[in-house]
């Protein structure tokens, strides 16, 4: 039984013969109807089930029409555009010529095909504008492979696009690079938060830069307890003494999930002898060097990540220093003042940004705030071996393959001094 098709492709024998030489072809202008119609019959026979042609058949209209199109008008290949688009077995070589096409041509192709493979994708995505990509990052489902490709280019529409498409699906390369790019494009942090993917990790890290509504999100989602690490682990305590910790990365991952968060032994060596009577003395003569110092060892911090917290401009982290050793918020002023910071504005308003510490300080308990300060202490301190501390002065990210997270999380925050 012969097709539509094949009927109107049936021989007209009083036709006049075709002139294929070169000089038929520059005498004659060239209308574009024909082109128009051929272009529409081509896509018909691609467009037949494929019960009813052979493959063979439909890639070889394929083949003719990719070359129709090549210098055809904008408008034409539009139209082949959203005649192919739904067609599950539309010869890839013409779908990929139109997603490259105009973003007029293209869009049809990239927002809407199901026919073009992760391959193809990557392949476009490299050789295309940012509205291409733009338009890549809507599409329902987007696989890691090609999220990685996108993300390479950095551009911030695009990026905030994926990070908002639920049917994205984030590497941990594409999130280390937006994690990165973060420091200098807030927006990213707000989008990241969100993400199922992102790891413990990646918020406490992006804590250093975020905003304060972000520190809160923050804050209320990765500063969690640590019941089950600490009761599975509790054996291993007396073993690890036994052995006279002298296993550094044992030590300090105990350390990580240990209970108990002041510093027993700091206590006794220290000449103030409690964490408040540091701070204390703090507020009387002010913040120095010694102070600081002290008040990291007894709170179970090393210095570097004291620093890190003291030095903080909007002052959330102290809201954590002062809750996981379990001070209370007469402490908490305390060292707010010690650190040179009003309690009250020019005309005798309270001090906003004390306001919001406290009330960080009043919504974490203290075993989420022990989590959150622990973390921050092995983060920032566990990895900083000469290696990572060049590639901080360099202001460059180590791999995690080779370095750890812990790593990356120092040198991301060490490094962001802008």
């Amino acid at each position: 039984m012969s097709t539509p098709q094949s009927q109107s492709a049936a021989l007209d024998l009083t036709a006049p013969a075709l002139e294929l030489t070169e000089q038929a072809s520059e005498q004659t202008p060239r209308s574009g109807s024909v082109r128009r119609s051929l272009a529409k019959r081509l896509s018909d026979v691609i467009c037949i089930p494929s019960s009813q042609l052979p493959p063979q058949e439909r890639h070889m209209a394929g083949d003719v029409l990719v070359e129709l199109l090549r210098d055809a008008d904008i408008e034409l290949r539009a139209s082949v555009a959203k005649r192919l688009v739904m067609l599950n077995e539309a010869p890839r070589t013409i779908l990929v010529l139109l997603a490259k096409d105009d973003i007029t041509v293209a869009c049809h192709v990239l927002e809407n095909s199901k026919s073009l493979t992760d391959s193809d994708l990557i392949q476009i995505s490299r050789k295309v504008s940012n509205k291409h990509r733009l338009m890549i990052a809507q599409r329902r489902n987007i696989s890691d492979a090609v999220v990685d490709v996108l993300v390479e280019f950095l551009e911030e529409d695009v990026v905030e696009t994926l990070l908002k498409n639920k049917g994205a699906n984030f590497s941990e390369t594409a999130l280390q690079r937006i994690l990165t790019a973060s420091r200098q494009h807030l927006p990213y942090v707000n989008l990241l938060i969100k993400r199922d993917e992102v790891r413990p990790s990646h918020g406490l890290t992006m804590f250093w830069w975020a905003d304060t509504k972000a520190r809160k999100k923050i804050l209320h989602r990765f500063g969690v307890t640590r019941a089950v690490l600490q009761q599975t682990c509790a054996d291993l305590y007396p073993r690890a003494a036994a052995e006279g910790w002298n296993d550094e990365p044992v030590r300090k991952a105990l350390q990580f999930i240990e209970r108990r968060q002041r510093n027993r032994a700091a206590m006794a060596r220290s000449k103030y002898g409690t964490l408040e009577t540091a701070i204390e003395q703090a507020a009387r003569l002010g913040m120095d060097r010694e102070l600081a110092d002290e008040i990291a060892y007894i709170a179970g911090i090393k210095p570097a990540t004291g620093a890190q917290i003291l030095s903080d401009k909007t002052g959330e982290p102290l809201a954590i220093l002062c809750k996981a050793p379990g001070l209370r918020r007469k402490h908490l002023a305390m060292l707010w003042r010690s650190l040179k910071r009003p309690d009250k504005m020019a005309d005798g308003s309270p001090n906003p940004l004390l306001e919001n510490v406290i009330a960080v300080f009043d919504a974490i308990s203290t075993d989420n705030a022990q989590t959150v300060l622990r973390y921050w202490n092995w983060s920032l301190t566990s990895s900083l071996t000469p290696d990572v501390m060049r590639y901080i002065k360099q202001g460059l990210i180590p791999k995690e393959e080779e370095y750890g997270a812990a790593a990356i999380t120092a040198a991301l925050v060490f490094g962001n001094r802008s």
